[in-house]
């Protein structure tokens, strides 16, 4: 059940002037069964006749908050939200009366990026089915936003609140299913999870198209994708219509996974990124943790172009409150859609139990590339989150590559020495860099004692063909 009215008492209808003409109007992510943040300031917004007194009532205080529409017909308000709990109504009134029912306060997460983020189970993705007919979960809502694109930020986002159960999570995000299961899971409060995401969709649609526009670099780089059938490709349009219109709407924090269409451009990837995050939090006004999928290996086009596009979210790993998970063990060389969305999933939310909810037993990332030193005829690799020591899955550590000074690339030796790695060639007698799955299809077999994997990565800065 959506919205539920309510209408005043005769008596008082004679009362209120120009009632024919007004009615208050919510935006569609305030509805039954919603989720509200707990402990905090959630702005409250809608449209009434101008001038008209809103008053509005949460049952979880009994105080009466008034605001008045302006000229333009919009009003504002605050209510302070309580720890997790509920169920809560919250009553508006004004020349009619909105009653919304069935409201939880608890932990709310923006889902977001494209197909790998879109898939649900009606997808068939990895063991589907089961997971579908045990998705009996009241205390999970969902918000899934439309599709929809536009050339200016909108007021408002065609979507609706469900409870979580089989039929509804059959065609909700797998990935925000399997995260916020976990969190319920392990905190034991409501979740809400809203879903705005679009398959095929490349970054800077995301962005707002005056940042895009406004940098050259950025802006030739958005002119490079073509027109397709499935998506809109024009910087801006999915930002304005399925991020702008919630952005007043407080959130826990944000989960991505996107990527793979930004092969076109890779090497801008690391700016855009924390372009876009940084443009977010500002627009919500919180600064929010955002934690994001390294993209799979794939069999893309051109060489290189996918690991250039895994290098740039490495890099992006500095950004503040920021985690990136590691998928080139789950993945598929031949499937641009990895079907194992459970264990993403899972990754996601160590990351936030462990950085935002305090869990300190959890390994949250997989090996990440910090620093080398060359050591004769050897080179030394030094890694972060190499908890439980590093492990090699099989015989011997595979993808290693390393070069001198004429930068012409070896398979090389790698062992493993305590939380280190050492690598060389007989073929390269004198090494300056090493590589490390650098290649769209290269499936590593480097871990940590928590049995995740190590990023890709690259110790040079030298230009990459991708001809």
């Amino acid at each position: 059940m959506m919205k539920s009215y309510k209408y005043l008492p005769l008596f008082l209808i004679f009362c209120l002037p120009g009632l024919s003409q007004a009615k208050i109007t919510l935006p569609s992510i305030f509805a039954d069964h919603m989720v509200l943040q707990q402990n905090a300031e959630v702005p409250i917004w809608g449209w009434a006749s101008p001038s008209e007194e809103v008053r509005v009532k949460a049952s979880w205080t009994g105080e009466v908050v008034t605001a008045k529409a302006d000229n333009n017909a919009n009003w504002k308000l605050t209510l302070k939200t309580p720890k997790a709990g509920g169920p809560h109504t919250i009553t508006f009134v004004g020349y009619n009366t909105i009653v919304l029912e069935d409201i939880l306060i608890g932990e709310v997460w923006l889902c977001s990026g494209q197909s790998n983020m879109e898939w649900s189970v009606n997808s068939q993705i990895e063991n589907g089915e089961a997971e579908a007919l045990a998705a009996n979960h009241p205390n999970i809502r969902f918000f899934s936003t439309m599709k929809s694109a536009a050339k200016y930020p909108q007021d408002d986002c065609h979507g609706s609140w469900e409870v979580c159960t089989p039929a509804s999570m059959r065609a909700f995000s797998a990935i925000g299913y399997f995260f916020g299961r976990e969190l319920s899971e392990k905190l034991d409060v409501p979740i809400g999870l809203i879903n705005s995401s679009w398959g095929g969709t490349n970054i800077e649609t995301w962005i707002p198209e005056e940042l895009i526009m406004e940098n050259e670099t950025f802006a030739e780089g958005a002119s490079r994708f073509t027109q397709v059938p499935w998506c809109p490709i024009e910087p801006g349009v999915t930002y304005n219509t399925m991020i702008a219109p919630i952005t007043p709407f407080p959130i826990a924090g944000t989960i991505w996974y996107q990527g793979e269409s930004n092969t076109k451009n890779p090497f801008m990837y690391d700016e855009l990124l924390p372009l876009m995050v940084q443009t977010w939090r500002e627009e919500w006004s919180i600064d929010f943790p955002f934690y994001y999928v390294q993209i799979a290996p794939y069999k893309y086009g051109r060489p290189y172009e996918g690991a250039l596009v895994r290098e740039s979210q490495m890099k992006s790993m500095n950004m503040h409150k920021s985690g990136m998970v590691v998928i080139s063990d789950i993945g598929n060389v031949e499937d641009i859609h990895p079907r194992n969305k459970l264990d993403v999933g899972k990754r996601l939310a160590n990351w936030a139990l462990a950085k935002d909810y305090g869990f300190k037993d959890i390994v949250y990332s997989g090996p990440i590339y910090r620093e080398m030193k060359k050591e004769g005829k050897k080179i030394r690799l030094f890694f972060d989150y190499a908890e439980g020591g590093l492990v090699c899955k099989g015989e011997k550590l595979t993808h290693f590559q390393i070069a001198g000074e004429d930068k012409v690339f070896k398979d090389a030796e790698a062992e493993i020495d305590g939380n280190t790695i050492l690598v060389s060639s007989k073929h390269v007698k004198e090494p300056v860099a090493v590589r490390f799955g650098f290649g769209n299809t290269d499936t590593p077999n480097l871990f940590n004692g928590a049995g995740l994997p190590a990023s890709s990565f690259r110790t040079d800065e030298w230009g990459v063909g991708m001809e």
